[in-house]
């Protein structure tokens, strides 16, 4: 009787696995990435309890877990955890007798560089907001991006400061201090930077900052397609479960993480960087992208993890073949706006590399990965995911591409396999804290009485696609902010990068 029953059980175990390898293929993969998060949330949880609650507190537990650790390699230069936070307490020193303080937001102009990150840790352990700015923004709309975030000072890297000299009559008008990182100032109007740093103690007299985690964290500027640069406040909540996403892409603390996109992106700086330190990975960063020494670097460092947008791919698909891209480490490519046609050609070619291409936003913390092996989604809507990232697909007006409303004036989802505005439920972990000096644009992100009385959704502008099998296409932008503008970025190749999504 009872081998009746164990033989009835296993029957019914094995219909049950057959039944979902056929009907839904994709379950054991959905279950296990969801399984995944929930830990990493439950580690996030338990490290909040503790007092780990910030990105800078991420970065100062790694570095005491592995001081010695290589974090930041760049160019002939190896730095490790201890290296970057003993700079960065040498920049907050420097910064303090200056008498900034926490709360006040700095604006940043930098390149890639290994200084580029030690100066932004130095300014949060004071507290500041910073505010990345995008190193080809010149002019008035320099100007505009300075006042919009309320900066009284900039931060300019070496190289940069014949941007600045442009537009320095009018921040002086308005009491902005020009710090440049050099020894000297090279021009009047400028405070040199590392002539004093290097005077300062490598101890940190930061007090214990107390953080809101809901409260603003950076600025990071989104280009849109009309009007200025916008921005977008990204809070200490967003940027520390951006921090997971290598992880969640499969890497490990082994992992050394190439990184070529610019630091002033979200991408690169917490997707990039902030995935490296929750890692405790080694990161190997590029001042610009190059397809002829893409490889090369590859196996120079062995580099076993890149970060890519789609435009990144199409240079290393269309750039003739190096003996070095058959010579590598890589096993892994994560980041966002691969196309599939794209996709499939650099597949072909690099076929030992695993693509994990995933969405998201500056401004919002919905974000999708395609954790599977299919070519061309950006993530899967399934059960488990819909648990753990509350989304709609909303049918819209072709002609204002405004959500449709019916005559009770609530909106309506889209069907499968047709394309629908992408919106996310407000809440406290899916934060929009707004555009700094916008509210205008701030409040048309936000959509009201969409479903129910009082309820409030994101609208990221984006249009997406499910298809039968719960995968989600990403079809069109019909909002104003491209997600990754890289359309000034000039690579080494002498190309111009063509305006993506961002993470």
């Amino acid at each position: 009787m009872l081998t009746v029953v164990v033989t009835s059980i296993l029957a019914a175990l094995v219909g049950l696995f057959l039944y979902h390898k056929i009907c839904n293929p994709f379950l054991w993969a959905d279950f296990m990435y969801y399984l995944k998060l929930r830990m990493y949330s439950n580690s996030l949880q338990a490290h909040m309890q503790q007092g780990v609650i910030t990105y800078l507190d991420c970065f100062l537990l790694q570095a005491n877990r592995n001081p010695n650790k290589p974090f930041i390699i760049f160019e002939n230069q190896s730095l490790t955890y201890q290296d970057v936070n003993l700079r960065s307490n040498k920049f907050a020193n420097a910064f303090r007798e200056r008498s900034l303080k926490q709360g006040t937001p700095v604006a940043l102009l930098m390149c890639n560089e290994p200084d580029f990150i030690c100066v932004w840790l130095g300014l949060c352990k004071l507290g500041c907001q910073v505010a990345f700015l995008n190193t080809n923004t010149k002019g008035k709309s320099l100007l505009h991006c300075i006042h919009t975030c309320e900066a009284k000072t900039l931060v300019v890297g070496a190289g940069l400061d014949h941007l600045v000299e442009v537009v320095l009559p009018d921040l002086q008008k308005d009491n902005i201090s020009v710090w440049l990182v050099h020894h000297s100032s090279l021009s009047k109007g400028f405070i040199s930077l590392l002539d004093k740093v290097e005077n300062m103690s490598t101890e940190n007299k930061s007090g214990p900052l107390k953080v809101d985690i809901k409260s603003n964290f950076l600025f990071i500027f989104t280009s849109g397609t009309t009007g200025s640069p916008k921005a977008a406040r990204v809070g200490h909540l967003k940027a520390i479960m951006s921090m997971a996403f290598f992880h969640m892409c499969g890497a490990t603390s082994c992992d050394i993480i190439y990184i070529t996109l610019p630091l002033y992106h979200m991408s690169a700086s917490l997707l990039g960087i902030g995935g490296c330190i929750q890692l405790g990975a080694t990161c190997v960063l590029k001042k610009k992208f190059s397809a002829s020494q893409f490889w090369k670097d590859c196996v120079k460092y062995n580099v076993t993890v890149v970060q890519y947008i789609g435009e990144l791919c199409r240079y290393l698909v269309n750039h003739p073949v190096v003996p070095e891209e058959n010579c590598h480490c890589v096993w892994l490519a994560a980041g966002s706006g691969l196309r599939t046609d794209v996709w499939k050609a650099f597949a072909k070619r690099f076929n030992m590399i695993k693509i994990r291409e995933g969405y998201g936003l500056t401004e919002a913390s919905i974000g999708f990965l395609n954790y599977t092996d299919e070519v061309g989604p950006i993530g899967r809507a399934s059960y488990f995911n819909k648990l753990s990232a509350p989304f709609q697909l909303l049918k819209y007006d072709t002609q204002t591409y405004e959500p449709f409303r019916t005559q009770s004036g609530r909106c309506v989802q889209a069907e499968m396999g047709e394309a629908g505005i992408l919106v996310a439920p407000v809440t406290g972990m899916n934060q929009f804290l707004g555009y700094a000096g916008n509210q205008v644009q701030s409040e048309k992100k936000l959509i009201k009485d969409v479903f129910v009385v009082g309820d409030v959704y994101f609208n990221t502008g984006d249009l997406l696609l499910q298809d039968h099998r719960e995968f989600l296409y990403f079809h069109d932008r019909i909002g104003d902010t491209f997600r990754l503008s890289l359309s000034q970025w000039t690579c080494n190749n002498g190309e111009n990068f063509r305006p993506l999504q961002d993470f």
